[in-house]
């Protein structure tokens, strides 16, 4: 009789228990969704921050950081009233238009300056990023 109770208890639990879904590998979609989205952005930002590093003079440019670059349009933020006038005085000289020619392949077509810091301490070698 026990063996007949096994039996049927395996019959049961073969019909209750369902095999686990199987997914698809998800390597190939997470790299196909890589080079469709990241890799492109990457490629464009990168080449723009090092026209960025080059043209703006580097004292400057420790108080500037890329924010966004949306739409053709580049948002940086600077961390101080004096150094947003000043890099606003030297975009009107022209530096803005040494950067829109130099990133014309990235599809740069203008640059914003919006006052703000990246980081949390008063100085900006005190780097401790805010995620705000």
């Amino acid at each position: 009789m026990a063996e007949q109770d096994a039996d049927r208890l395996r019959r049961l639990q073969k019909y209750r228990v369902q095999p686990a879904p199987t997914a698809g590998a998800l390597g190939p979609e997470v790299l196909a969704f890589f080079r469709r989205e990241v890799d492109k952005r990457c490629r464009r930002l990168c080449n723009i921050a090092q026209r960025w590093a080059q043209l703006v003079p580097a004292p400057l440019a420790e108080h500037t950081a890329l924010e966004s670059f949306h739409a053709g349009v580049l948002t940086v933020l600077v961390d101080s009233a004096a150094h947003l006038y000043d890099l606003r005085q030297l975009l009107l000289a022209g530096l803005e238009k040494q950067l829109l020619l130099a990133c014309a392949s990235a599809g740069l077509r203008r640059v914003k300056l919006r006052p703000g810091r990246w980081y949390a301490g008063e100085a900006p070698g005190d780097v401790r990023p805010t995620f705000d």
